[in-house]
């Protein structure tokens, strides 16, 4: 009879395992107990809800009563949710990759009682094909090797334990300097695709921390191929079917260089940062565009992605009925039966809509190479016309496509993530002047102030009414963007205070105070193997990476120099990783830009009634200036407790009254709005 333990467990993605015919344990001592007490090697798989190989080896192997015998005869087996557990997953995606060159998920580990891999890989089909080895013959063969050459186990083990412990930044006598940001924007330059946009081969990633880093680049540079190279990967990506025409929301990456085929499963972080890069796009350029793609972004969390306590999910399955991409296609006489001859024979004219297809005989809808002015002219139609046709047609196809069965979605709250949304919904609602925007982000971060603390410690998840597993770095530097962008917003002294008191945290429980950086886990945490401490920007920007921009803001902002020693101490820390490969760490790089380059510190006092603090505020916000800090209040006493250095400032004859500080040189205060702004775009 089995004895799967999962079924007690709060993850989606265990969940789904909780009725296999295999022993499985979650993550705990129970199960390394008894594999000593058995003296049995551990199975180690890690994945997530969404993942649809994850989804393939469950049905071929963890599914099958052949495999389950073999395990639970000869190992003890162990699930992990990498979104539940990234210290666990990071740790071990870190072996496989020293071990085989290439990392993924299913991550599957093979390894001793005492946690140490002796081998490692990804995808196991149940018999050897792909040019892959079987996991039927895998487990065969390595349990063998395990029981009956002890030695060789010990001596692999040696050399991974080794090879992690020297995995470690130490301290480079060297800093980083302006010049790492040129070779960061050639290196990405380099990868960058001139056709299609976007960086590297297939499949393709959307990469918005690299955007992020070229907006500033051209920011603060003035080069012109830098907000090129942008600007076609973000109306390139939006024409594709990696962007969801018909719900909205980007999917997880294209399979091909053109963005047309997606995997398409939908995950919070990517729209969070993807809204961060087309507001500020928008900002920059003030084309309607990158303003439309924002708000339609918006409008698809909301409806999908946004738990009924205004927190949001993680992700959305690719697959429904079993099938990749069901829910989001459509065959073209479904066209025609939903929006009838006229509508639907323009719709298919527009979106590329075949007979034949373009996945797997259904279609995609998509807007490569099409012009939509064009399309107007030869319809003899106004746009304006022509793009109401189009959305009356949306309409009806979602309206259609919403009977479909839905997806699964992996409903559990990250703080992590929520932070990167929160961060983006603060900022486009400080953007686009639309306060319901910015109250979605503050909403959120109510629900994870009252939810995601235990005994005052940050947590990491929450589901179904269970907060579980301490908060790694990851989960403090988006929470403090959060924040940050919610004060940006809002000019709320409340998320200073609580910025700072994250920050604080933050630093008491990761920094290292021998080499400098952030370590993975807190020292609070369960000891793994090995410490880890990561700088390389994966699917999402690393927590070093976020934490030391932020820091630099929040330094900026408060006046606290011990933030930036922080950071500076970071640019000797990192310098080793990122010397040769800068651009593997793009978001990073921000934290050199702000301080490699020229910036301004503003303060502005008045009546926030005032229609010129109103007036001047707007102007400002509207624009895109990575390089300007802003702390606003009514009354200096107001910075008391979050900015003591404005403290002592003065409300000039009781007017609004702005200071403007530059390369910590401070100007003269001044109540004339025109001046200021000048002085502030100068």
């Amino acid at each position: 009879m089995t004895d799967n333990k999962l079924i007690h467990e709060k993850s989606p993605y265990l969940l789904q395992h909780a009725h296999n015919p295999v022993n499985w344990y979650p993550w705990g001592d129970d199960a390394f107990q008894k594999a000593k007490q058995e003296n049995k090697p551990i199975f180690l798989s890690i994945g997530y809800s969404t993942c649809h190989w994850c989804h393939v080896m469950a049905h071929e192997s963890f599914e099958d009563e052949e495999v389950a015998m073999l395990l639970n005869a000869n190992y003890i087996s162990i699930k992990v949710d990498r979104e539940e557990r990234p210290d666990v997953d990071s740790v071990y995606m870190k072996v496989c990759q020293m071990m085989t060159g290439h990392g993924g998920w299913p991550l599957t580990i093979f390894m001793t009682p005492d946690k140490v891999p002796f081998y490692a890989g990804t995808y196991f089909p149940k018999e050897s094909k792909y040019g892959r080895p079987g996991l039927m013959e895998a487990l065969t063969q390595l349990h063998r090797k395990y029981t009956e050459d002890p030695a060789h186990i010990t001596e692999v083990t040696k050399r991974v334990t080794g090879a992690l412990n020297q995995s470690l930044s130490s301290k480079s006598e060297s800093r980083l300097t302006k010049e790492t940001l040129d070779k960061g924007y050639q290196q990405l330059a380099k990868n960058y695709d001139f056709t299609y946009g976007g960086f590297g081969k297939t499949p393709k990633f959307p990469m918005p921390q690299n955007l992020l880093f070229l907006l500033r680049h051209y920011h603060f540079t003035g080069n012109r191929a830098a907000l090129k190279m942008l600007e076609k990967t973000l109306q390139d990506m939006a024409a594709g079917g990696i962007w969801d025409h018909v719900g909205y929301g980007f999917s997880r990456y294209s399979t091909d260089k053109e963005w047309l085929v997606p995997h398409f499963e939908k995950m919070l972080y990517d729209n969070a940062l993807l809204l961060i890069v087309y507001t500020e796009c928008y900002q920059l350029t003030k084309d309607p565009f990158y303003k439309n793609i924002s708000e339609q972004i918006i409008t698809f969390i909301k409806r999908e992605m946004m738990s009924d306590e205004g927190a949001f999910y993680s992700a959305i399955d690719a697959d429904s009925e079993g099938v990749e991409g069901k829910y989001y296609v459509w065959d073209y006489e479904e066209i025609f039966d939903i929006l009838g001859a006229e509508l639907g024979e323009l719709y298919v004219g527009v979106y590329e809509v075949t007979p034949e297809g373009n996945f797997e005989g259904k279609n995609i809808p998509h807007l490569i190479d099409q012009d939509l002015e064009y399309v107007a002219r030869e319809n003899n139609i106004p746009l304006d016309t022509l793009l109401e046709r189009l959305e009356t047609a949306r309409i009806k196809l979602l309206e259609a496509r919403e009977k479909r069965i839905y997806p699964h979605v992996d409903d559990k709250i990250l703080t992590a993530w929520n932070g990167m949304m929160i961060a983006a919904l603060a900022k486009a609602g400080s953007v686009f002047a639309v306060e319901e925007y910015t109250e979605m982000a503050a909403s959120a971060m109510k629900f994870v102030e009252e939810e995601m603390y235990h005994n005052r410690r940050l947590m990491a998840r929450y589901r179904e009414g269970e907060t579980k597993y301490k908060a790694y770095i990851d989960d403090y530097a988006f929470l403090l963007w959060g924040y940050l962008e919610l004060y940006a917003a809002t000019f709320s002294n409340d998320y200073l205070k609580h910025a700072r008191s994250l920050v604080d945290q933050m630093i008491e429980l990761f920094w290292d105070e021998d080499d400098g950086g952030f370590f993975f886990s807190g020292k609070d945490s369960e000891k793994l193997i090995a410490k880890d401490k990561e700088i390389y920007d994966g699917a999402i920007p690393s927590g070093n990476s976020v934490a030391a921009v932020m820091l630099t803001r929040l330094s900026y902002l408060t006046g606290e120099p011990t933030y930036l020693d922080n950071v500076e101490e970071m640019y000797y820390t990192f310098f080793n990783d990122m010397n040769r490969q800068p651009s593997a760490s793009p978001f990073f790089l921000q934290s050199l830009q702000l301080i490699e380059n020229s910036t301004k510190e503003v303060v502005i006092l008045g009546d926030e009634a005032d229609h010129k603090r109103i007036k001047l505020l707007k102007k400002i916000q509207e624009r895109f200036m990575p390089d300007v800090t802003l702390l606003v209040a009514e009354n200096p006493e107001h910075f008391n407790e979050v900015a003591p250095f404005a403290a002592e400032y003065k409300s000039l004859n009781g007017e609004i009254t702005i200071y403007v500080c530059e390369n910590f040189a401070c100007k003269q205060p001044t109540t004339d709005m025109e001046k200021a702004l000048n002085m502030i775009l100068d």
